[in-house]
């Protein structure tokens, strides 16, 4: 008797955990995969024919598109063929940039929302570089695909899953790159950090973290037609998550060796923005979606962990955060760069005595200093004085510039490939998705379709 009740309460143990995981289980949002079309293949590592001369064309030239002309035309090998805006005033003020340099004007086009379309017709044009506002990136970049040009898309490229399938479609259907302008992977931090978690001297990265806060009621009003603002009335969710994903993702090897499978998201109520509406505007919104704070949280394939923060209008210090966690040592950019090694690896790179050094605190700033230069990366080394005399974000947004132009003038595979593009995209639509249902966990599709363990590491093309 004592056998049979032992047997049964072992079954209604069993029986309740299975009942369990299911319930787990089916708790999960699942995120529909389309079935890649017949005799479609992946883009990973895709090597297109070399182009000694690069032939551009840029759509919008508000707040981003001038600075792009002013640093591109610093590269050998491009020629600067159209000009693009809403607005005749813009594309003259960046033709007089051309001319002030010395350089023949391009084509201007504008007057209304659709002249764009012209301009990814245009025969003479080799990529097209777009920044106008997100609701427009997608759709300018899947006809510029289409008609026969790489395309280099501002962040965020993509709003919506249909948006991202479209893209990574395009991209594999013609061979042509497109590529998300994610310039914080460019930041002399990230990039020598990426070189250290490399080289091993973190361990094995366990945990990482993200974000974008930063005040934006200075720019507000320096949208066109309002789209930023708009977009925040009407969404819930990390509506711009690709600065602080963006290096992440690269440094977890991600669709190179492991992938994001779930993500959960929580949010605040909305305060700040209403607040500015009704201040600065007169307007009071009732329904103003996107809370003040999000806060996501990844989990990947490979039992790692990553948490991506969103806030554009709270009282804070501009921050992208970027935290590594390692089993040897950690990393930290914001508020104070600095790392913090265990024992074993302070041994390796600490010549003076470190006794009163622990593994809780960073090493002293001169060994800092020390490790970047030794551990500088490779793609810095001989680009790093140009890039900060031509600037951009302190040099980065050059450094992007620079390697998007030298992979295609050499017909190499780009730093970031259309994947890239939708992982770092997709959260903008799925956090929307876990906070519409109660924080509820939300898969993250395998956007490569197999492909995300064929690559093992990130390597950048020389």
């Amino acid at each position: 008797m004592r056998k049979l009740i032992i047997l049964f309460s072992t079954c209604l143990l069993l029986f309740s955990c299975n009942n369990q995981q299911q319930k787990e289980q089916s708790s999960l949002i699942k995120t529909p995969v389309p079935e890649r079309p017949a005799g479609q293949t992946d883009v990973l590592e895709l090597k297109t024919t070399p182009l000694p001369t690069v032939r551009i064309a840029f759509i919008g030239l508000g707040m981003r598109g001038p600075g792009a002309v002013q640093r591109i035309i610093h590269i050998p090998g491009v020629e600067i063929v159209a000009l693009c805006d809403v607005e005749q005033k813009n594309t003259e003020k960046v033709n007089k940039i051309l001319e002030e340099k010395g350089l023949p004007k391009a084509r201007e086009f504008y007057g209304d929302t659709a002249v764009w379309r012209k301009v990814t017709a245009l025969p003479d044009v080799d990529l097209v570089y777009i920044a106008t506002g997100w609701q427009s990136h997608a759709m300018m970049g899947v006809q510029a695909m289409k008609d026969g040009k790489h395309v280099a898309i501002e962040v965020p490229a993509a709003m919506t899953m249909g948006e991202i399938w479209d893209l990574i479609n395009t991209s594999e259907q013609t061979r042509k790159h497109c590529m998300q302008l994610e310039n914080c992977v460019y930041d002399f931090f990230e990039l020598t950090t990426l070189n250290i978690v490399q080289q091993g001297l973190l361990g094995e990265l366990v945990h990482a973290e993200g974000a974008y806060i930063h005040g934006l009621q200075p720019y507000w009003d320096e949208y066109w037609n309002d789209w930023r603002m708009d977009f925040n009335k009407e969404h819930r969710g990390d509506v711009y998550p690709t600065h602080g994903l963006g290096p992440v993702c690269q440094v977890m090897n991600i669709h190179r060796g492991d992938k994001l499978n779930y993500l959960v998201s929580v949010d605040t109520k909305a305060i700040g923005n209403p607040q500015y509406l009704k201040e600065k505007r007169g307007e009071d919104v009732k329904d103003f979606r996107n809370g003040d704070h999000t806060s996501t949280l990844i989990s990947t394939e490979r039992g790692k962990s990553i948490l991506i923060e969103h806030n554009v209008t709270s009282p804070r210090p501009y921050n992208r955060m970027y935290q590594l966690t390692g089993t040897k040592g950690f990393a930290n950019k914001y508020p104070v760069e600095g790392y913090a090694l265990g024992s074993e690896m302070l041994d390796a790179v600490l010549t003076k005595n470190h006794e009163n050094l622990t593994t809780h605190e960073f090493i002293p700033d001169e060994v800092r200093k020390a490790l970047m230069e030794k551990y500088k990366h490779p793609i810095i080394k001989d680009i790093e004085e140009q890039a900060k005399q031509v600037g951009g974000h302190g040099g980065m947004d050059f450094i992007m510039d620079y390697r998007l132009i030298y992979c295609l003038q050499k017909g190499l595979p780009l730093d970031m490939d259309v994947y890239d593009l939708a992982e770092w995209c997709c959260l903008i639509p799925l956090t929307e998705i876990s906070l519409d249902n109660n924080s509820a966990p939300v898969e993250i599709p395998d956007f490569t379709r197999g492909g995300w363990n064929k690559i093992q590491g990130l390597k950048f093309a020389q």
